[in-house]
């Protein structure tokens, strides 16, 4: 992923479903080995199926279910090399083997997470990992930018 790069194809976007819809797009497109990546938004201990690319998903995920749910709790990236070493994993895709969820915290407060799936095990090193996290931050600046305006 290329900071470069994103910031010239989102940085234009006025409106919120299109920004995270790209968003997602980007992702999918420019990093290897994923089979899902998309957003859920938070509202009231729970967390809802926004933008995504890939197969459906699970459209509803309460905040003490799962890897997105355990994110969302914990405020804290989660890196799970093995799903299915993982208690709780919500399987929305029996092709998954590795997760990130990465929360997307906007005035201090959980606007929802970005989550992102890869059917091979130990995918997202620290490398993908932490261009992920700068890419989240990014994300989270422009969601308060357009919240605000």
């Amino acid at each position: 992923m290329k900071k470069q790069e994103y910031i010239c194809l989102l940085n234009e976007e006025i409106n919120l479903n299109s920004l995270l819809a790209n968003s997602t797009a980007y992702i999918n497109d420019t990093v290897e080995n994923l089979n899902w990546v998309g957003y859920y938004l938070a509202k009231n201990e729970t967390l809802y199926l926004h933008t995504f690319q890939g197969k459906v998903a699970c459209s509803i995920i309460p905040f003490n279910k799962g890897v997105c749910g355990h994110a969302a709790t914990t405020k804290e990236v989660v890196v799970v090399p093995d799903v299915h070493q993982f208690p709780g994993h919500i399987s929305c895709d029996p092709n998954s083997k590795s997760e990130i969820v990465i929360p997307i915290i906007v005035d201090e407060k959980l606007y929802g997470v970005l989550d992102i799936d890869s059917p091979i095990k130990d995918r997202f090193d620290a490398k993908i990992t932490d261009e992920l996290k700068e890419f989240a931050k990014w994300i989270e600046t422009k969601i308060k930018s357009l919240l605000n305006k």
